[in-house]
C-alpha cells in the first residue's frame, strides 16, 4: 500500500508526525510539503524536532492570495500524483495544501483520507470552514476527532466512510509534552524570555478576519493588562510583526514580549505553563484544553465545541470589555474536565489500523 501525504502548514506537521509513525509499519508513505508555510521557524524545524522524514517533494508555493495558492498547489500536487500513482491520498485539517490535495486526488480517481473530519464553525467567510467542508464531502475515509464531528456529517448526509477515531492532536501531546520537559534545551525559553511560569497569559493571532483589519485594536485590547503582574507572551507570524511592534508603539504597551514563532516542543511549554491562553486559533485551544490551561478565544464560533464545557474555552469577541471581563472573572469547572471527548490517545494508531484494512492489510 502506497499513501501519498500532503502538508503545508504549522499544524499539519504536528498531526503527520503521529500518522506516520504508526503508518510506517504497514505501507509505504511519500510525504509532500507543499510549502504553504516556508518559513524556518514555522517548518523545518517541526521536521528536525518532531522526527518527521524529510518530505519526497517539496513543492516551494508559498504565500499568495487563496486562489492563487490554491491553484498552484492543485497543479503540483497532481504532477506527484502521476507520477507516484498511490493508493491514497492523505490530508490533514482544513488548510488550502488540504484542499488542493484532495481535489487533485479526487480528479485523478484516487480515494482520499481526511484525518480531523466533521469539523464545522458553520462560518463560511471563513476560508478554513470552506476548505473543510468541500474536502470532507469528496473523501472515501472520514477520520473524525470527536463524535460531534461525525454528528455534523450526518447532518449533511455523509455517512459512508465516517469513524470516530480521537483527535491525532492529542496523541501529539501526550508524547511531546514529556519529549519537551526532557530536553533542557527546551525548557531553557522561560530563562530566556525572563518569565516564571504560571505568571504569563500566552497570546497568539493569525486569523485574517482577526489581523486584517490591522492591530491597533487588539493591542489596546491586551494594554488592558498592563495593571497586572503577568505578562502577555505574544508569537507572532514574520508577516505581521511589523504591524505588532507598530501597534505596540502606538498605544506604549510595556507588558507584553513579542517573539517569533517558537518551534513546537517550546509551543507546548510556554502553553502548559502559562495562566491563561488567548487566541484566535482553533488548535491552539484544544491543546489549552488537553494542558487543563484556561483559555479565551477571540472568536464569535468555535469547531471545538467539546472545550467549551465548564468554561476552559470561552468565546469573546473583540473588545476590551469582553476580554478583560471573560479573562478576569470566568470560573472553570474542573468536573467537566473529566470527560474525554477527544478519545484516549491512540487516535494515530486507529486511523492507521483503518487503512490498512481497507486496503486488505497489504504492505
Amino acid at each position: 500500500m502506497k499513501i501519498v501525504t500532503v502538508v503545508g502548514a504549522r499544524p499539519q506537521f504536528v498531526k503527520a508526525s503521529v500518522v506516520s509513525a504508526a503508518l510506517k509499519p504497514v505501507c509505504t508513505e511519500v510525504l509532500v510539503h507543499t510549502g504553504q508555510h516556508y518559513d524556518r521557524n514555522m517548518s523545518d524545524v517541526f521536521f528536525e524536532e518532531l522526527s518527521i522524514p524529510r518530505p519526497a517533494y517539496n513543492l516551494g508555493v508559498g504565500s499568495g492570495s487563496h486562489g492563487h495558492q490554491t491553484g498552484e498547489m492543485l497543479m503540483k500536487i497532481e504532477d506527484v500524483l502521476l507520477e507516484e500513482k498511490p493508493d491514497i491520498l492523505l490530508v490533514y485539517g482544513d488548510t488550502n495544501s488540504t484542499l488542493a490535495g484532495a481535489l487533485a486526488a479526487s480528479k485523478l480517481h484516487i480515494p482520499v483520507a481526511h484525518v480531523e473530519a466533521g469539523l464545522r464553525s458553520y462560518n463560511m467567510r471563513m476560508p478554513e470552514e470552506q476548505n473543510r467542508v468541500l474536502t470532507d464531502h469528496i473523501s472515501r475515509w472520514l477520520f473524525c476527532p470527536t463524535k460531534t464531528a461525525a454528528d455534523n456529517l450526518k447532518k449533511e448526509g455523509v455517512t459512508a466512510g465516517v469513524s470516530v477515531c480521537g483527535d491525532v492532536m492529542l496523541d501529539s501531546v501526550l508524547h511531546f509534552l514529556q519529549v519537551a520537559k526532557n530536553n533542557p534545551s527546551k525548557t531553557a525559553i522561560f530563562a530566556q524570555l525572563g518569565i516564571e511560569p504560571k505568571n504569563y497569559r500566552l497570546a497568539t493571532l493569525h486569523r485574517a478576519e482577526t489581523t486584517d483589519g490591522g492591530l491597533d485594536a487588539i493591542i489596546a485590547i491586551f494594554k488592558a493588562f498592563e495593571q497586572l503582574p503577568q505578562l502577555v507572551v505574544l508569537p507572532i507570524h514574520p508577516r505581521t510583526r511589523p504591524l505588532a511592534q507598530e501597534a505596540i508603539e502606538k498605544c506604549g504597551f510595556r507588558n507584553i514580549k513579542l517573539l517569533d514563532p517558537v518551534g513546537y516542543l517550546e509551543m507546548l511549554l510556554l502553553t502548559s505553563n502559562a495562566c491563561q491562553v488567548m487566541t484566535d486559533s482553533g488548535g491552539l485551544q484544544k491543546e489549552a484544553w488537553f494542558m487543563k490551561v484556561p483559555c479565551i478565544t477571540l472568536r464569535g464560533e468555535t469547531e471545538w465545541v467539546e472545550t467549551l464545557e465548564g468554561n476552559w474555552n470561552v468565546l469573546s469577541a473583540l473588545t476590551t470589555e469582553d476580554i478583560y471581563r471573560k479573562a478576569m472573572h470566568t470560573v472553570v469547572d474542573e468536573a467537566a474536565h473529566e470527560q474525554m471527548p477527544f478519545g484516549d490517545g491512540n487516535a494515530s494508531k486507529k486511523i492507521a489500523d483503518a487503512l490498512s484494512r481497507e486496503m486488505g492489510g497489504r504492505p
